[in-house]
């Protein structure tokens, strides 16, 4: 559904991203993690656009998008969320999805409220709809910008960190919605330091560390190997 090839990117002599090939099957739901700068953040900006690789190539359904700005790659079925959720604070819940429909998704008013309608309800914020997004939890600015990429109707979710400062019982509210998402067949590729999280709802990790995959495969052998101990972990080989 979604393929890397051969992706790279360099900041001068720092390089982020170097020959990653990636792919991510239709339904699946790919967990990537890595140390702090191994370039996870790097990886999405490059699938989504806001930056340009410096060779490779990002294929979406087939279709070369290494070209397309951020906004066709999101009408294209490509959504986001970001480690800070930064929602436009002085509208309201519903007004934030609204945005994010007709502007991110390119949907007509009729659609968009439908649409809007849904994702509060499968987001848990139906009840905080006409609430100012700035008055709400942490754990519902983390549902609304969790909502906001979903209210753009993605064929591939992607999510930076959305588990981020919650507590574990606000993990488990987050898992549950997560997985409710992914039932519909949303394919997922969620970057996480809460492993925990992460594998409740992942078949197939990537471990990123200085740009370059260094494993991948099942969940319980990535996480059980030496290398990612090794790296990722800190503990010797």
């Amino acid at each position: 559904m979604l393929e890397l090839k051969s992706v790279s990117k360099a900041f001068g002599m720092i390089v982020v991203a170097s020959d990653i090939d990636l792919s991510l099957a239709r339904g699946e739901a790919l967990g990537i993690i890595g140390p702090n700068g191994a370039g996870k953040s790097t990886l999405f900006n490059l699938v989504t656009g806001m930056l340009r690789p410096d060779r490779g190539r990002v294929l979406l359904e087939g279709r070369d998008i290494t070209a397309l700005p951020p906004e066709q790659r999101c009408r294209a079925g490509l959504g986001r969320s970001f480690q800070i959720p930064l929602p436009f604070e002085h509208l309201s819940v519903f007004e934030n999805l609204s945005v994010a429909a007709l502007f991110g998704g390119g949907m007509s008013q009729a659609e968009a409220v439908q649409v809007c309608g849904e994702t509060l309800a499968l987001t848990g914020l139906e009840a905080k709809a006409n609430l100012r997004a700035g008055s709400l939890s942490l754990l519902d600015r983390k549902r609304l910008e969790l909502a906001r990429a979903l209210a753009t109707r993605p064929r591939i979710l992607l999510l930076d960190e959305i588990a981020g400062g919650l507590t574990d019982g606000e993990c488990h509210i987050l898992i549950d919605t997560i997985r409710s998402i992914h039932a519909r067949g949303i394919s997922i590729i969620w970057i996480e330091h809460v492993v925990h999280a992460l594998l409740a709802v992942v078949s197939r990790l990537v471990v990123l560390d200085f740009g370059r995959i260094v494993a991948q495969g099942a969940p319980s052998e990535v996480m059980g190997s030496n290398e990612v101990q090794t790296i990722y972990m800190g503990v010797p080989a």
